[in-house]
């Protein structure tokens, strides 16, 4: 058993020198046979307190003699079974593994290799809009810009997504203050787009124990929704509630959610709009709602005719586990 996979064994109570139970203590001593199923098999008239010892020292089953071997074949074929199907998850787990690793370390160099580039692109977009005389190409330099920012906004997605798929994403929980953290994803907002349609209200204390970088993205993600699909030129409102025991972000805006489109809008690559007209990867609200769930709190998302859109994220002072169910996540997804 030392040298060779074993599925079963099957050992007998009475042996000379050794008998069956001392081996089975033996067995459990290793950690190469200590998951080892074992069935007994004894000639000895059949006693509780030796039929507890046997299963104290791992047996599976208990065999008294004469047995049918038709019976002890079929035990035989079940653990066979099993064991072939541990190998084989052994083996899926593993390949898992390997395509989860080779998914972050694609999507680390695509994001590093496409960065640069991208730089260069914005930075010279920026100059045409800026300092080009010609209105019609300071349009394009416009644009190209534009469409560069949302370059960048999908390759942080990916890798975002990458780690999250990938199990690398950990909390590190300190105190935070989320106006501090708002105002501060408002600011550099306001640097692309321009003051006066972004409005800030917090209410009640908004300090709380999370992940700092982790929160910024979530404010990052429901305001950059909110100005993408909203009404252009409509406010939009990020409101900060502190309550007793958790704090609430509701980022508010004049923007339509279809009703088709609000039971998967968090599931990725969804957005909130109809996939015809989505522009982006449908990423940003599923990694919102991962990184609230990672803080034991959760998202929601609301519309209505008279007062917009509505995302609430719920996060309590101290993160806990989560255990909500999640129906739209009910098939899993791989990247390609």
């Amino acid at each position: 058993m030392l040298k060779h996979e074993v599925a079963l064994a099957i050992l007998d109570v009475n042996m000379p020198g050794m008998d069956g139970f001392e081996l089975a203590e033996l067995m459990r001593g290793s950690p190469r046979t200590a998951h080892v199923p074992i069935i007994f098999l004894t000639a000895t008239a059949q006693d509780a307190s030796r039929t507890f010892r046997g299963y104290e020292a791992g047996a599976v089953d208990f065999l008294y003699k004469p047995f049918d071997s038709r019976i002890l074949n079929s035990k035989v074929d079940v653990f066979i079974q099993m064991e072939r199907q541990k190998q084989q998850l052994a083996t899926q787990l593993a390949t898992v593994q390997q395509l989860l690793d080779s998914n972050e370390m694609l999507m680390a160099v695509l994001g590093h290799d496409l960065r640069t580039p991208l730089s260069a692109v914005i930075a010279s977009a920026e100059y045409l809009a800026r300092f080009v005389k010609d209105e019609n190409v300071a349009n394009i330099g416009t644009r190209i810009k534009s469409s560069g920012m949302r370059m960048v906004c999908m390759v942080d997605q990916l890798l975002n997504l990458a780690r999250l798929c990938g199990g690398r994403v950990t909390l590190q929980p300190r105190a935070v203050e989320l106006m501090t953290l708002a105002r501060n994803i408002i600011e550099e907002y306001e640097a692309r787009v321009g003051k006066g349609c972004m409005f800030l209200l917090p209410q009640g204390d908004t300090l709380l124990q999370g992940d700092g970088d982790l929160l910024s993205q979530v404010l990052s993600n429901l305001i950059g929704n909110a100005l993408q699909h909203g009404h252009e030129g409509s406010a939009i409102q990020v409101r900060l509630e502190g309550r007793e025991e958790d704090v609430c972000i509701i980022v508010q805006n004049a923007g339509e959610i279809p009703s088709d489109v609000m039971p998967t809008i968090f599931a990725p690559y969804r957005s909130g709009r109809r996939q015809s007209d989505s522009s982006g990867l449908g990423l940003g609200l599923y990694i919102t709602r991962e990184i609230a769930q990672m803080h034991g709190g959760d998202v929601k998302a609301y519309f209505t005719a008279d007062t917009g859109t509505r995302f609430e994220v719920t996060l309590p002072r101290v993160p806990r586990p989560h255990s909500g169910d999640r129906p739209d996540m009910a098939q899993p997804f791989r990247l390609s």
